[in-house]
């Protein structure tokens, strides 16, 4: 079967957004600044740290480092910054770690779903209270990320990037087995999958049809959820829906790619694989982080060509977004100098910097026009498509029970539990943890 021409959104969405930007008469980041009040930068003076899951590796210690915490030094001499790198993975031991022992670093970086704990715990200072009130921040910063940083009528996030998850599809690949479109449909990521998977005589797997095993298993069963029409909560937050019929229905697919439809292999791929799958060939389509437009960059520039991003379609659109947040500990002995730093990160130049790092979408509007943004498909894509982007989290038990989706996700995919029955026991353990909020 040949699927009918689907007509690939463009990205004059970005363009639009950029337009509306280049209006913006500030060169900041529209933050007010906690030194104002104090009589300026020559005032604010302190040993801090920061703890900072992005600026990873050699490359990124050096960035930050070597040329952005000099910058800040040149406007606060008085100024020492500590810094210590973490992983997402780590993130949450190390929080926990530090509020028990009362050591809260002065400035922490955190992601989408991590303000809510910790804010409702009293541990963020309120950036409302600066100045930065959230009506002032979707002035400059996407609405989407904005609202990620509140809690309970405070802001205590100032937004420093986006990331996303969504289809991308090989289309040399598809068209050279008749297929002129990315699925539009569950039945066509189906059909299409089985086309363009791959084995040996031997039944050894050599190239998925798609790729779900090269993301977090959370990440990838929410993307689907979300193209159900499903949501994690309900609406006020108050008991998980994520067991409803969408989620059943979005783990049953899940499932079926790979036992069903044989499209991948437990094991053939995995989040610490050092190529992604869609970029050496070993995957035809699959879910994919914004980051691998800059991925490919540096593994093979002109497979990029060939890659074309996709909202997953189902009873809904899926796609997800999270993000990183500069915070401020509320209990900061120089909270002054913690201010100074957290501003900065969120400005323009550290944050572009930042996001050229990570390959990651930019959460000021300003930053829209940036060659960077303009040359990387895959963050247009995600800017033109954020308005059926949804997020995870919700409740401040979030962080307690983020690592105990992917167990119960994994057990359905091996055939160890019917999804249904995988997602009630996981409700069962989120019910019981919100419980005790």
């Amino acid at each position: 079967m040949i699927i009918k021409s689907q007509s690939r959104r463009r990205f004059t969405g970005v363009a639009a957004l950029a337009a509306v930007a280049l209006g913006i008469t500030a060169c900041s980041s529209g933050t007010s600044s906690g030194t104002d009040a104090e009589g300026g930068s020559d005032d604010v003076s302190g040993d801090i740290t920061l703890l900072t899951p992005i600026f990873e590796g050699t490359d990124g210690q050096q960035l930050l480092e070597d040329e952005l915490l000099p910058q800040f030094y040149e406007d606060y001499p008085d100024v020492t910054v500590s810094v210590d790198y973490t992983t997402y993975g780590n993130l949450n031991e190390k929080l926990t770690t530090a509020a028990v022992s009362g050591a809260v670093p002065d400035v922490m970086m955190m992601g989408v779903g991590w303000i809510e704990g910790f804010a409702d715990r009293g541990l963020l200072a309120d950036q409302s209270e600066l100045g930065n009130t959230e009506e002032k921040l979707l002035e400059t910063y996407t609405p989407a990320i904005v609202d990620a940083g509140t809690w309970d009528g405070g802001v205590y996030g100032m937004p420093i990037m986006l990331d996303t998850r969504y289809g991308v599809a090989n289309m040399e690949l598809l068209e050279e087995a008749g297929y002129d479109a990315p699925p539009s449909s569950w039945d066509e990521l189906v059909e299409i999958s089985e086309a363009l998977t791959v084995r040996a005589d031997d039944g050894t797997l050599e190239r998925a049809g798609f790729d779900l095993l090269s993301n977090d298993p959370r990440q990838v069963f929410e993307t689907f959820l979300f193209s159900a029409g499903g949501d994690l909560f309900n609406e006020d937050v108050t008991e998980p829906t994520f067991n409803g019929p969408e989620g059943v229905s979005a783990l049953q697919l899940m499932t079926d790619l790979i036992n069903e439809h044989e499209v991948e292999d437990i094991g053939f791929s995995s989040p610490d694989a050092a190529v992604n799958p869609l970029l050496n060939g070993r995957a035809a389509m699959g879910l994919a982080h914004n980051n691998l437009w800059t991925q490919g960059l540096e593994a093979d520039p002109e497979m990029l060509e060939n890659l074309e991003p996709f909202v997953i379609q189902g009873e809904g659109e899926g796609m997800f977004f999270g993000g990183t947040f500069a915070t401020r500990s509320a209990t900061s002995q120089h909270p002054e100098a913690a201010q100074a730093l957290l501003e900065f990160l969120a400005s323009p130049g550290p944050a572009l910097a930042a996001n050229e790092q990570r390959g990651n979408v930019p959460a000021l509007t300003e930053l829209l026009d940036s060659d960077y943004v303009q040359s990387n498909r895959f963050v247009q894509f995600s800017m033109e498509n954020l308005d059926v982007a949804k997020r995870e989290g919700g409740p401040p038990s979030w962080l307690e029970v983020r690592g105990d989706f992917a167990p119960a996700i994994e057990s359905a995919l091996l055939g160890q539990a019917e999804p249904q029955a995988a997602l009630d026991d996981l409700a069962a353990l989120v019910d019981e943890a919100m419980a005790r909020q």
